[in-house]
């Protein structure tokens, strides 16, 4: 809860500096990726390739939450990325409350306490939250609101105070909404849904909100995802989509064999959403239905499952989806917001949506009718399965462009070679496990899946440049272990035959310990050429973990600098031609958005998990911000130029 004057102070020196700062006009960050689009590109452009090295830490803000035993909760990752308006910052914290602070100092302005906390913890996710969202009532003197979706509530809470907003919602409670009451199916516990963690989109004077039903939850007849739309001046409900069909004429009905979609869960749109303004609609991505592994209850395509989805934002109804994976087995949810992008193929111009994913592909549509801009073909895939009453679907869609962003399947050759020792040791463990190319189906033996559950890319999400047609996107490189055991009935949130969240079959210790499976490195920052649906470069974010660098094996070994440190957030590109990202290791970095040279990093004082953002103050000073650590050890940790050496 306290704010830590940091490197620099900020001191007004000179009229000649101050008539410098007097040119200088504010550039601020209204939305959770930057703006409605999800571009995470801002125009602020003091921070240079020539000037990066002069950032040093300006502020530090600690949100002061704790583990509470009365509750059963424990503050998971600070993933915030506030927003910044007329000066003032919008923070949220890991357990769903708000506060505002003062965009130049990090000074605390107020705090709001949502009480979700009360609610009890999730099991499996834990207590997050990446941010609110912002809207203006044009109706009451033009005064702006903050939008903050918790657990179970929606809340509208004036800007200036930090106080709800008594004429939002129901009249005894001024200033929330319910957000279970839209589920088809009955809510029996609580715990059985999280609303916050991605922000809502705003459109005009709409609010629309997703949801997620923690995976960890895996019971028949448990509620799909949901999409919700509210009036954000009054609170009132205006419609409700389901990520998985409720009758049998809805969309994707046909895809679930014997009716599987009545009793069937999930399908979550957790991750952020993307609005085009100028024809009302919104684009997000779904995730697996229950369970993430096993489907042998499911059986079926699975749509709208897995997919990009675009809705009319005025009525909730859907305009068009495109799946990405049929009867997903492989957790492969699509967590990133998609990206609205204009591009120019073969001397068309053409309005589009880029969907990144956790496979390691960029789809990419006509935002209006769907259409793919470049041809998606049916590939087979390996179908073979000894999970009982499994049947694997035997095509999944490979996008002809752009090239993959990241590895894909596992063979021998992928095995760590950072020694021949290493290398013998990694391929004698791979052997034991299920081997093959992406899409290779869970087995109860165990198989190695590349890229992992978490990605490829996730919910940190792409950075569209509109001046150069390029689409950056962080990823990683991680395996999994996707291994599927029976139901022993001794866990009471599950009630398939089969699970892959069950406690996993014991595996043989083995040498290598922390060490990768295989070769480095782990994380990549990669420069796409959407207009030619082509990758330009690739280069490691991150210098590894210590667990490695320190391993035994490799003892008197000359590592490379950068391992690459696996992160799920993301990063922005800056008007100063810089893309700023956490490198999951202790590290901000800066990068060329050229050729992608690292340029600088500062230390931070936790670990960073969540996506940058930067905004410049009326006093004509640039900040990048990185929320950093987890549980109580947690820092919004703000970067300047140092003023005294101009």
């Amino acid at each position: 809860m306290k704010c830590q004057t940091g490197v620099f102070a900020l001191l007004i020196f000179g009229s000649a500096l101050v008539a410098q700062q007097g040119q200088s006009r504010q550039v601020e960050w209204l939305y959770y990726g930057a703006d409605p689009a999800a571009s995470k590109y801002s125009p602020a452009d003091d921070i240079t390739p020539q000037n990066v090295q002069r950032l040093g830490i300006a502020w530090q803000w600690e949100h002061g939450e704790q583990a509470l035993e009365e509750y059963g909760t424990v503050p998971f990752r600070f993933e915030n990325q506030p927003l910044m308006v007329d000066g003032v910052l919008y923070v949220t914290t890991p357990y769903n409350n708000a506060a505002a602070l003062d965009a130049e100092t990090g000074k605390e302005l107020w705090r709001f306490d949502s009480g979700a906390v009360k609610l009890g913890g999730i099991p499996g996710t834990g207590f997050k939250h990446r941010g609110p969202a912002l809207w203006r009532d044009r109706n009451d003197g033009n005064k702006l609101r903050v939008l903050l979706n918790t657990r179970n509530q929606l809340f509208s809470l004036d800007a200036a105070t930090g106080k709800p907003v008594a004429s939002f919602g129901d009249n005894n409670r001024g200033g929330v909404v319910s957000l279970t009451d839209g589920y088809p199916r009955p809510i029996s516990d609580v715990r059985h849904v999280n609303h916050g963690a991605s922000p809502p989109v705003v459109y005009r004077d709409i609010v629309v909100v997703g949801s997620s039903i923690p995976d960890r939850y895996q019971l028949s007849s448990e509620p799909p995802g949901i999409v919700q739309g509210f009036d954000a001046r009054t609170g009132k409900r205006l419609w409700v989509w389901n990520a998985i069909p409720q009758s049998p004429t809805d969309f994707g009905a046909s895809t679930w064999e014997e009716g599987s979609w009545r009793f069937t869960g999930h399908g979550n749109v957790w991750g952020p959403m993307a609005v085009d303004t100028a024809r009302g609609l919104v684009y997000f991505g779904t995730s697996t239905p229950g369970n993430d592994y096993y489907g042998g209850r499911r059986l079926g395509k699975n749509e709208p499952a897995e997919s990009i989805v675009c809705l009319d934002i005025n009525t909730g109804q859907r305009k068009w989806s495109f799946q990405m994976v049929h009867h997903g087995l492989w957790d492969y949810d699509n967590p990133a917001a998609p990206n609205l992008v204009t591009l120019t193929v073969d001397g068309k111009r053409i309005d589009a949506v880029a969907q990144v994913t956790k496979q390691g592909f960029t789809y990419v549509f006509d935002r209006v009718s769907g259409r793919p801009v470049w041809p998606i073909v049916e590939r087979p895939v390996p179908t073979v399965t000894d999970v009982p009453g499994e049947r694997v679907w035997p095509t999944q869609p490979f996008p002809t462009k752009p090239p993959p962003f990241v590895r894909q399947g596992v063979s021998l050759e992928d095995a760590n070679d950072l020694t021949p020792a290493i290398k013998e040791l990694a391929q004698t463990e791979m052997k034991k496990y299920r081997l093959g190319p992406l899409f290779t189906p869970p087995s109860l033996g165990g198989t190695l899946q590349l890229p992992g559950n978490e990605g490829g890319a996730n919910w940190g999400g792409a950075m569209w440049d509109a001046q150069t047609g390029r689409l950056y996107v962080r990823t990683k490189d991680v395996l999994r272990y996707n291994g599927v055991i029976a139901n022993d009935g001794a866990d009471t949130f599950i009630d398939h035959a089969y699970s892959g969240h069950l406690p996993a079959p014991a595996r043989p210790a083995t040498k290598l310990g922390a060490m990768p499976l295989i070769k480095p490195p782990y994380a990549h920052l990669t420069a796409m050429d959407l207009n030619k649906g082509e990758i330009l470069w690739q280069v490691p974010v991150g210098e590894g973990s210590l667990a490695i660098r320190n391993h035994p094996l490799l003892k008197g070994v000359k590592l490379p600098d950068r391992l690459g440190s696996p992160t799920n957030g993301g990063a922005i590109l800056t008007g100063g031609g810089l893309i700023f990202v956490g490198g999951g290791d202790g590290y901000l970095y800066a990068f060329d958005k050229n050729d992608g040279r690292e340029l600088w990093r500062g230390k931070l004082p936790y670990v960073n998990a969540e996506n940058t953002m930067t905004y410049r103050t009326r006093a004509g000073r640039q900040f990048v911000l990185a929320s950093t650590g987890a549980g109580p050890d947690a820092s919004l940790v703000a970067f300047a130029l140092d003023l005294e050496a101009k």
